[in-house]
């Protein structure tokens, strides 16, 4: 008689988090910490920043690690040395992504192809192959597994600016839900979150003054979301209750 499976664990994992160098990143990493979970802190060029997300997670047994997405080896080495220091992938969250503007009445034409180029490079690419990897540990684990994408409200609504980027992320949303049929099977939920407009470092040149207003107006809470508010829906997402969310792109928008 076969031996069921183990149940997918609630804590204990081993997290690979891309693009956790800051920001949203930095938020995962620190939520899935906190669970009791070791992460891999993965970064593309801020290693400084990726080394103070490392130091300031709770817990042992984290480890940080850097690798280029944007090619099909970058993604292929770092979920190989990710399972080779944790012992293994049980969670996947594909942060990493590039967002540069690129607004198609005032982009020069060579501009505007390297900025599509990588964006889909990085973006949807980059996240497919590292999706893949880790699904072949997962499934070779035999106890399931999470993937949970990072996407964007763009993706529904439009980016004039940034088209590429919304683009990028509608596909990722697609492909997450491909990806949950594909993987069923094997006892791994696939989802995604569709964050709004949330504070990081990054943007936080945009929240002041009139823009600032006009943005945190787009909500009837009249505020923007905190990374650990997204941070916390991933973390249930990745969790063993929400094996049925599989297949769902998961809206963060604070009504707006």
């Amino acid at each position: 008689m076969p031996v069921p499976p183990e149940p997918f664990p609630a804590t204990g994992r081993r997290v690979l988090v891309t693009g956790a160098a800051r920001g949203l990143g930095r938020a995962l990493a620190r939520t899935f910490a906190e669970n009791g979970d070791r992460v891999a802190v993965h970064y593309g060029t801020r290693r400084a920043d990726a080394e103070e997300t490392l130091r300031a997670l709770p817990g042992d047994g984290h480890v940080l690690l850097a690798a280029d997405l944007s090619g099909p080896e970058g993604a292929r080495r770092l979920v190989t040395e990710a399972a080779a220091a944790l012992g293994g992938v049980d969670v996947l969250v594909n942060n990493a992504a590039v967002n540069t503007p690129h607004p198609p009445a005032g982009t020069p034409f060579e501009e505007w192809t390297d900025a599509w180029r990588r964006h889909t490079d990085v973006n949807l690419l980059g996240t497919a192959h590292v999706s893949h990897q880790a699904a072949q540990h997962m499934i070779a684990a035999g106890r399931g597994g999470r993937i949970v994408n990072i996407g964007s409200r763009g993706a529904f609504r439009g980016e004039p600016d940034h088209p590429a980027y919304a683009a990028t992320k509608a596909a990722v949303h697609a492909l997450g839900q491909s990806l949950a049929v594909a993987l069923a099977p094997h006892g791994i939920s696939v989802a995604s979150v569709a964050p709004g407009f949330f504070a990081t470092e990054r943007v936080a040149h945009r929240l002041t003054g009139e823009e600032g207003d006009a943005i945190r107006a787009q909500s009837p809470y009249g505020r923007v979301a905190a990374p650990e508010e997204i941070a916390a829906a991933v973390r249930w997402l990745a969790s063993p209750e929400a094996e049925w969310s599989s297949g769902h792109v998961l809206d963060l928008i604070g009504a707006s």
